[in-house]
């Protein structure tokens, strides 16, 4: 089984139920075993887009607690990396939390992002290859 990467969308979708892709991501955590593995910028980005729904941030926090959300990711070690990645796709642009899920795929080849975001089409890992990842169809 595939380690899941898990974008903010995903993770914003799961606790908000006023999110267009609440169904959707509640459907995709079901499917996948846990912990599902993030970074840091993902979370602050979720903490960020819930702070105005009642429990939102804590709720963050609270998978982390639980074990249902792991940190896996260095960025102090991975900053040469993300830096290059950030420059290559800067007409994207690309966020820090979407060059560290890159960075992760490169670290962790049999990896898939869960997200919403389309830019994952774009993004290459390791230069050429494409990203796993499964997103709503649209």
């Amino acid at each position: 089984m595939r380690k899941v990467l898990l974008d903010t969308g995903p993770l914003v979708a799961f606790l908000n139920r006023r999110d267009r892709y609440h169904k959707w991501a509640c459907t995709q955590w079901a499917q996948c075993a846990v912990p599902l593995v993030t970074c840091e910028a993902v979370l602050a980005e979720a903490c960020f887009l819930l702070r105005n729904t009642g429990n939102g941030s804590r709720s963050v926090i609270e998978l982390i607690k639980r074990g249902v959300v792991a940190v896996a990711f260095d960025l102090e070690a991975e900053a040469g990396p993300i830096a290059r990645l950030m420059t290559r796709y800067a007409d994207v642009p690309m966020s820090l939390a979407d060059a560290c899920l890159v960075r992760m795929t490169e670290l962790q080849e049999d990896s898939l992002v869960l997200t919403v975001d389309q830019d994952f089409l774009v993004y290459r890992r390791h230069g050429r290859q494409t990203i796993h990842a499964r997103m709503p169809a649209e």
